[in-house]
């Protein structure tokens, strides 16, 4: 058994970085598919504020610390000896990986509902890479365009459908788990990744957001503000809340603009405890009483 583990740590390794040859981000996984660092914050909290996701410098913020390079992959496995399987981030230059994972453990045909989408929404699914899973499920390989982050989701699309999007991964083929291995279906495996086709990028996007109503009060420059808190990525919300908030207030439309700048903020992901707190200190960085 320990021959076959070291085997197994062995060739998850080997796989990893041949992934990574062709510019793929890695990360070691466990045999339970889950990223195989813990994460350096479980006894020790990140500062208090937006989660860490690597900027601490060490590793086990999971999908964060997936790398190309070879030296930080053999880096990772060589803190994670146990490690016998490696996932793939998606979403991530050169590919922008998207995967679409045709799950058999909800007792629905999933091949046949992606093809039924596809006759509905008139696509062809591609030729492209596809990884068979241990459970007789498949994960098919598609790129996505560089400015598109597709969120990942399940059963969205159609039950037994799961997406693999921005901050997700995919288990890579060679890898093995605690119910089997991971193997590129035949004539596959060297394929580049196909586009994802137009009309089903379209359907794996989240619905584009109501705009949010300004007071007449606020004007143009109001709108201007909420659009730039919508626009915010992970890791920016609280500090363009923050700035729009103090521009808000330092033009004596804060108070108009609070509830939009909320609800601007809770779309993008913050809670609204979170965003009243950001606005209150703007308001008082200001002069002004939230």
């Amino acid at each position: 058994m320990a021959t076959t583990d070291r085997q197994a740590r062995t060739l998850a390794l080997a796989h990893a970085l041949s992934a990574a040859e062709r510019g793929l981000a890695v990360i070691p996984l466990s045999r339970t598919k889950l990223p195989a660092l813990r994460s350096p914050h479980h006894d020790d909290p990140a500062p208090a504020g937006r989660p860490c996701h690597g900027e601490c410098g060490r590793f086990g913020h999971g999908v964060y610390d997936a790398s190309s390079d070879p030296a930080r992959v053999r880096a990772l496995f060589a803190a994670a000896p146990w490690a016998t399987g490696y996932g793939i981030a998606c979403g991530l230059p050169p590919y922008h990986l998207i995967g679409v994972d045709l799950d058999t453990k909800t007792g629905t045909d999933s091949s046949a509902a992606l093809r039924e989408l596809a006759l509905r929404h008139l696509f062809t699914i591609p030729e492209t890479v596809v990884v068979l899973t241990p459970s007789g499920g498949r994960h098919l390989w598609l790129t996505g365009p560089p400015d598109t982050v597709v969120p990942n989701s399940a059963g969205r699309l159609a039950p037994g459908i799961d997406i693999r999007g921005a901050g997700g991964y995919l288990v890579g083929p060679g890898s093995r788990t605690d119910r089997g291995v991971y193997t590129a279906a035949p004539g596959t495996a060297r394929l580049a990744p196909a586009p994802c086709p137009p009309s089903l990028l379209r359907l794996l996007l989240p619905p584009p957001r109501a705009p949010h109503p300004v007071p007449p009060s606020a004007g143009g420059h109001g709108q201007g503000l909420v659009q730039f808190v919508l626009a915010a990525h992970e890791g920016q919300r609280n500090t363009r809340l923050f700035w729009a908030a103090c521009r808000a207030y330092e033009n004596g439309i804060g108070p108009a603009l609070l509830a939009p700048l909320v609800a601007a903020a809770r779309d993008t992901g913050l809670t609204e405890r979170e965003a009243r707190a950001t606005i209150a200190s703007a308001a008082r960085l200001t002069g002004h009483r939230p």
